[in-house]
C-alpha cells in the first residue's frame, strides 16, 4: 500500500510534531506552504499564542518568484520576531521536505538573525 503525498506529509508532520514543540524561551517557526503562497509564523505553545507571522501574500512581496518571496519571507519574519523579543526558535517544516522554497525561508530567517 502506497501513501498519497497528503497522507505522507500528514504522517511526516505528526512525527515531527511529537518532538518539537515551542516554549516561550525558544518558540516554534512554523511553515505553511500551498502551491502559490508560503506562509510562517513563530508560536508560544505553552500559551498557545503566535508571537510575529508572516506570508508572500502580503503586498511588498507580490510578483517575486516563488523561491525568493520565501527567502523575503524567512527575513520578514525574522524582523518581526526581534521585534517580539525573540532570537531563539526551533524550526517546524510541517511535515515538508527540508528543500526548495521550505530551505530558502530557513535561510532567509537564519540571514534575518533567528537563531534554529
Amino acid at each position: 500500500m502506497s501513501l498519497s503525498t497528503l497522507e505522507a506529509r500528514r504522517r511526516r508532520q505528526r512525527r515531527i510534531r511529537g518532538a518539537v514543540t515551542g516554549s516561550a524561551e525558544r518558540p516554534r517557526l512554523a511553515v505553511a506552504r500551498s502551491n502559490k503562497r508560503i506562509y510562517a509564523q513563530i508560536i508560544d505553545d505553552d500559551r498557545g499564542h503566535t508571537l510575529a507571522a508572516a506570508g508572500s501574500h502580503e503586498a511588498a512581496l507580490r510578483g517575486l518568484s516563488k523561491g525568493d518571496a520565501a527567502a523575503e519571507v524567512g527575513k520578514l519574519l525574522a524582523e518581526r520576531a526581534k521585534e517580539a523579543g525573540v532570537e531563539r526558535v526551533v524550526f517546524d517544516r510541517g511535515g515538508y521536505k527540508y528543500h526548495g522554497r521550505v530551505k530558502s525561508l530557513a535561510d532567509g530567517a537564519r540571514e534575518g538573525g533567528l537563531e534554529f
